[in-house]
């Protein structure tokens, strides 16, 4: 995976250049309108080899919402302007500063807070041999996972009795089946909200 070690590098340092005006923007915008709160969220996260590290983003929810972490899509501790950052995907920007750090890359499983992904048995075990990413095939699939756990009676128990089994399921295939010109693919559907074919199904 020299190749992938090689894009995330150079594509984190240049997406960083290229966006810092987009992160000021951002970075103003919470200030001004969620104030009484810092601008980057920051938490510690399952990274390779279950080694945990700290990741960044925007902040979208209030201070102190003391909440599960499975968020679900119109809950009150998440802020009109975070509810929006989160729809266009604009609270991961930072999370380009992981990627170059090489805590993540920008394919793979999305970091699970510990009691997930570190928790896994037997050859579930291996997805932790990928760097979490900020977008995978299981991201693609689950896109509009908040809405969906919005539309259950149990949030948490759905999210760990279907969702996130079914997201290891992606992960380990896309694990035996990795491929650079699919990591492109996922991206360019990432950014473009498309639909692509992988493992069988349309994700």
């Amino acid at each position: 995976m020299l190749l992938k070690f090689i894009f995330d590098k150079s594509a984190s340092l240049i997406g960083l250049l290229l966006l810092w005006p987009v992160l000021l923007v951002v970075a103003l915008l919470i200030r001004v309108k969620m104030p009484g709160g810092p601008v980057l969220f920051t938490q510690l996260r399952v990274g390779r080899h279950g080694q945990t590290f700290r990741i960044y983003k925007f902040r979208t929810m209030t201070v102190g919402h003391g909440g599960s972490s499975v968020s679900v899509k119109g809950e009150s501790r998440i802020t009109p302007l975070g509810a929006r950052l989160r729809r266009w995907k604009l609270d991961e920007l930072p999370e380009l500063w992981n990627v170059l750090r090489g805590d993540m890359s920008f394919v793979g499983p999305r970091p699970d807070v510990p009691g997930y992904a570190d928790q896994l048995q037997g050859d579930d075990r291996r997805m932790l041999l990928l760097r979490p990413g900020i977008t995978g095939p299981a991201t693609l699939k689950y896109r509009n996972e908040e809405e969906l756990l919005a539309s259950v009676a149990d949030p948490i128990r759905y999210n760990d009795e279907v969702i996130f089994p079914d997201k290891v399921r992606l992960n380990l295939y896309y694990l035996d089946h990795y491929s650079f010109l699919k990591d492109l693919q996922i991206i360019v559907c990432t950014v473009l909200g498309k639909k692509m074919s992988y493992a069988g199904e349309e994700i």
